[in-house]
């Protein structure tokens, strides 16, 4: 199989190299998938794209012109890919359904700590050798209550965590009924209402974007913590600006931002012009930003590699992709897992 790998980072390449063994022949590029960049997928048979890829309509158009068949993405999450165009033009999807829930359980965790115990602040007081105790009081996590929005692998990846810490885990999810892994079902209402801390974990759809709002976040507890390491349209972000103001939201901890495309995962530090909101987030001190990296672990990555060439491999072999198969008309109701 020919394929180009869009969004490809230096860290990126051991892992792949050691999942493909050099069964396919995979040109690796730094740059973004876009209108401009399409060119270099001509004569391949796939493209390998990542969650900053733009993979639109115009795009699928241009790459269906160039003979691609196949899109692969390195991701769990395929909202940047149009689905709907890909299969228009008979172009197979599939994605990495899972990979090392723990990974991002245990970033979406540390949030959660550095917010409480304002670590950031205190490191960097420390720093300028300011060791005073003042304005880092925290809480005990012991004895509060967590509630966990969708419980995939990685929300109850999460729900594990936090039961080891002593909280009470409630979960809303469609799937989880009574109690199962720690988690007791609760209504929207209900989790909104009891929560301290709110973690999402929750695939980004048409019907949830904007989840987090003005009408969600009035449900909530005053000084709630939220912590979001799912996708950035999940939460509508002039809305917890206000919450910030108002004190409604006592803490936020984000890896995704919605307007993250084009900004995270490369360095625009002498740009003249900043993204006004983020930077608007980033001046309360109870915010606390990370560049969509709750995925960077090794083990992580070797997973995702590998489950990207399995990819490549079943569609060379024109074999089904199972849980992979993330196509408009997708597979997985109707064939079994591989």
């Amino acid at each position: 199989m020919k394929a180009v790998a869009y969004s490809i980072r230096p860290f990126e390449k051991e892992y792949l190299a050691i999942a493909n063994q050099k069964k396919h022949d995979i040109t690796l590029i730094s740059n973004p998938l876009n209108s401009e960049t399409t060119n270099y997928a001509e004569g391949k048979n796939a493209i390998i794209v990542f969650t900053n890829d733009d993979v639109n309509a115009d795009v699928i158009e241009k790459l269906a012109g160039l003979g691609i068949k196949y899109i692969i993405t390195r991701s769990t999450g395929t909202d940047h890919i149009d689905k709907e165009a890909a299969d228009k033009y008979n172009i197979k999807v599939s994605n990495v359904p899972s990979y090392s829930p723990q990974a991002i359980a245990e970033h979406s965790v540390a949030l959660a700590l550095a917010l409480n115990r304002k670590l950031v602040k205190a490191d960097k007081n420390s720093h300028q050798f300011d060791f005073r105790n003042e304005d880092l009081i925290g809480f005990n996590f012991s004895g509060k209550t967590v509630g966990i929005i969708g419980l995939g692998h990685t929300g109850l990846a999460v729900a594990k965590i936090y039961n080891a810490l002593g909280c009470t885990v409630i979960g809303h999810d469609p799937y989880l009924q009574g109690e199962a892994h720690g988690v007791q079902s609760a209504s929207l209402e209900s989790l909104l209402a009891a929560s301290d801390v709110i973690s999402l974990h929750l695939p980004l759809t048409t019907a949830n974007k904007y989840f987090i709002c003005d009408d969600t976040l009035n449900r909530m507890k005053d000084g709630v913590m939220l912590i979001n390491t799912s996708r950035g349209g999940l939460i509508n972000t002039v809305d917890v600006l206000t919450a910030l103001k108002t004190g409604k939201l006592g803490y936020l901890g984000l890896d995704v931002y919605e307007h993250e495309k084009g900004l995270f995962f490369e360095d625009h530090t002498k740009d003249q012009y900043k993204d006004t909101l983020l930077q608007m987030l980033m001046g309360y001190d109870n915010v606390l930003v990370t560049p969509h990296q709750a995925y960077l672990t090794k083990e992580a990555l070797q997973e995702i590699a590998d489950q990207t060439i399995r990819n490549l491999d079943r569609l060379q072999a024109k074999q089904c992709l199972g849980e992979a198969c993330v196509c408009q008309k997708g597979c997985r109701a109707i064939l079994p897992k591989i």
